[in-house]
C-alpha cells in the first residue's frame, strides 16, 4: 500500500527523532572533499573549511551528489527526464473526493495529480513536458508567474486542475526532473551514498523517498549485523541494488507517456483502458507495493563474503 506524507512534516519527523537520540545537526556547510584516514575512519572536508571526521560518511545528498563524485569521479551525471515538476496545495478544497485516494490526468499538454488531505485540502502536482529549466528562467520567473503558466497548460482539460491551482500556492515550481539508472560504485572504504544519489527513480515512480527509506534501514540492518563496515556496505549493496535499479527501470517506463508526441498522444488513449485492466494490477505490481523488511531478522554474513 503506498503512504502520502509532505516532505517538511517527513524532516520533521527525521530531524525530531536524531535530536532526542542526542544527534547533533549542522547546517550551511558543503561538502568538498572526503579521504580515508590511517585508522579506517573517514573525514570530510566542508567549503568553509572546516573538517569532520567519523566511523562512516553516508552521503544520502541527492541526484546531484557530491559523495558520488568522491567515490568516483566517472561517476555517471543525473540524466534529464524531459518534463519539469511542479507541486502545491490549495486548502478547502475537498469536494465529495475521497481523501487518500490519487487521482491522475493526462491532459493535452501536461499532466497532472492530486489528493485530498485529512484536512480537507488538496496536494497536488505538475508534470510538464519541457526543456529543462535554466538558471537565468529560475531567476527570472517568479511564483506567481509559474502559476498563471500551469492554469494556462489546463485550461482546456476537463477535470479539477486548472481551478485547484489558481486557487492554491506553489510548495515546489520548475524543478527539472531527473533520474539515475545504474551507479557503479556506492561505496569506498568507510563511505557509502543511499538514496537518489545512488539511484534516483524518475519521479513517476513515486518510489524515491521509499527506497530512500528502504536503503536507510537495510544499511542499518548490516552495520549492526556485520563485524566490519566495508562489509556491511557491500551487504547493502548486493541487497538493494536489483530492487531499485528495478524500480528506476519501471519509472522510466512509465514517465515516457507523459512526453509523447501527438500520435504518442492518440495510441495512449486507446492503450490506458487495456493497460490498467490487463497490466498494471494488485498482482503485476505487488513486488513494488508489498516489499516487506523484517528489521529483526540478522543479514547473513555470507551476504557481503559473495558480494562483488
Amino acid at each position: 500500500m503506498s503512504h502520502t506524507i509532505s516532505r517538511p512534516r517527513l524532516y520533521r519527523a527525521l530531524h525530531d527523532e536524531a535530536a532526542a537520540r542526542g544527534i547533533h545537526t549542522e547546517y550551511g556547510r558543503r561538502l568538498v572533499g572526503a579521504e580515508v584516514t590511517v585508522g579506517g575512519g573517514v573525514a570530510a572536508a566542508f567549503d568553509d573549511g572546516t573538517r569532520a571526521t567519523g566511523d562512516l560518511l553516508v552521503g544520502a545528498d541527492g541526484v546531484h551528489s557530491a559523495t558520488r563524485r568522491l567515490l568516483d569521479p566517472a561517476a555517471p551525471a543525473p540524466r534529464y527526464v524531459g518534463l519539469v515538476n511542479f507541486g502545491g496545495h490549495t486548502p478547502d478544497s475537498a469536494g465529495s473526493t475521497e481523501p487518500g485516494a490519487w487521482h491522475m490526468i493526462f491532459g493535452r499538454r501536461a499532466f497532472f495529480g492530486y489528493v485530498v488531505d485529512p484536512d480537507g485540502g488538496t496536494v497536488w502536482f505538475a508534470n510538464v513536458p519541457r526543456p529543462a529549466v535554466t538558471a537565468a528562467e529560475r531567476v527570472a520567473t517568479s511564483a506567481e508567474r509559474w502559476q498563471r503558466q500551469l492554469v494556462e497548460l489546463f485550461a482546456a482539460d476537463h477535470g479539477p486542475a486548472s481551478d485547484l491551482i489558481a486557487a492554491g500556492s506553489l510548495e515546489l515550481a520548475g524543478d527539472s526532473t531527473h533520474d539515475l539508472p545504474s551507479v557503479p560504485t556506492w561505496h569506498r572504504g568507510p563511505m557509502v551514498i543511499v538514496g537518489d544519489a545512488a539511484h534516483a527513480p524518475s519521479p513517476t515512480s513515486g518510489q524515491g523517498a521509499s527506497m530512500a527509506a528502504e536503503d536507510a534501514v537495510v544499511l542499518a540492518q548490516c552495520l549492526r549485523d556485520l563485524p566490519e563496515i566495508p562489509q556491511a556496505l557491500a551487504a547493502y549493496e548486493r541487497l538493494r541494488r536489483s530492487r531499485v535499479e528495478r524500480i528506476v527501470a519501471q519509472g522510466a517506463r512509465t514517465g515516457s507517456a507523459k512526453t509523447p508526441g501527438p500520435v504518442g498522444r492518440v495510441l495512449r488513449y486507446l492503450a490506458l483502458p487495456l493497460v490498467f485492466r490487463f497490466l498494471v494490477t494488485d498482482r503485476s505490481t505487488a513486488w513494488i507495493y508489498d516489499h516487506h523488511i523484517e528489521w529483526a531478522a540478522p543479514v547473513d554474513y555470507r551476504v557481503a563474503t559473495n558480494s562483488s
